[in-house]
């Protein structure tokens, strides 16, 4: 049975969102370790700096019990004006469904593995999520970090570079901007880039019933996002 459409619509647009989210709260002196930089330093350096950022690669994991979020997988590239393209897993019911998806000016495109591509407009898909917020720098992902509360609590060799694990507490608020539907704060560790403070990782638990994390990585900061769009 093909899945519903709005149903993959909300799917990948909560993949692509789900850049948004990562996560005890101390704005003061690291902990344990006077000689790292505080995450008061480092999370407000981070949001400047993906406030910035025009385009990233990214790559979704989840681990555990997910509870309502059916993404598995998802892995692509979106730049600042919402054109994006990759891959995702979905479940439903049980079942996983692999999907490519598209989005290109006022049209985001999906195909399954048993049908072709479908074509919806971003204005239907925006009731959902709009992709273009994540990285907005006043919705997305620099925004959040602006406003978020943390400890740093050590550091981490990633790609072959340093960098300093923060765990922190995103407010509800500013995660509502980039994620319609988020009622409270969301807890997890970003992994902030010691020389250049880019965030190429982020972890966080599933907020609600659920008790899996979600894990993103990023990559590719500033490539230009060339798709093709599909003929439909």
């Amino acid at each position: 049975m093909r899945p519903p459409r709005t149903f993959i619509i909300a799917v990948l647009l909560a993949a692509l969102a789900s850049v948004s989210a990562c996560g005890d709260d101390d704005s003061g002196a690291a902990a344990g370790d006077p000689n790292l930089p505080a995450a008061s330093t480092l999370l407000p350096a981070a949001a400047a700096k993906m406030r910035a950022i025009t385009a990233a690669a990214f790559d979704i994991t989840t681990e555990g019990d997910t509870g309502a979020l059916p993404i598995k997988s998802a892995k692509g590239a979106i730049d600042h004006t919402g054109t994006a393209e990759g891959t995702a897993t979905l479940e439903q019911v049980g079942m996983p469904i692999e999907l490519t998806f598209v989005a290109k000016d006022d049209t985001l495109y999906v195909k399954g593995l048993t049908a072709g591509w479908q074509k919806v407009p971003l204005a239907q898909a925006a009731a959902l999520y709009d992709p273009t917020a994540i990285l907005d720098p006043d919705r997305g992902i620099g925004a959040v970090l602006s406003d978020a509360k943390g400890t740093t609590k050590g550091k981490e060799t990633i790609d072959g570079a340093e960098h300093y694990l923060v765990d922190a507490t995103f407010d509800g608020a500013a995660m509502a901007k980039l994620v319609p539907g988020v009622t409270g704060d969301v807890t997890g560790t970003v992994w902030i880039g010691a020389t250049d403070s880019l965030v190429r990782q982020l972890r966080f638990t599933v907020p609600g019933d659920g008790k899996g994390t979600v894990t993103i990585r990023f990559s590719d900061f500033d490539k230009p996002v060339d798709v093709d769009v599909p003929a439909v």
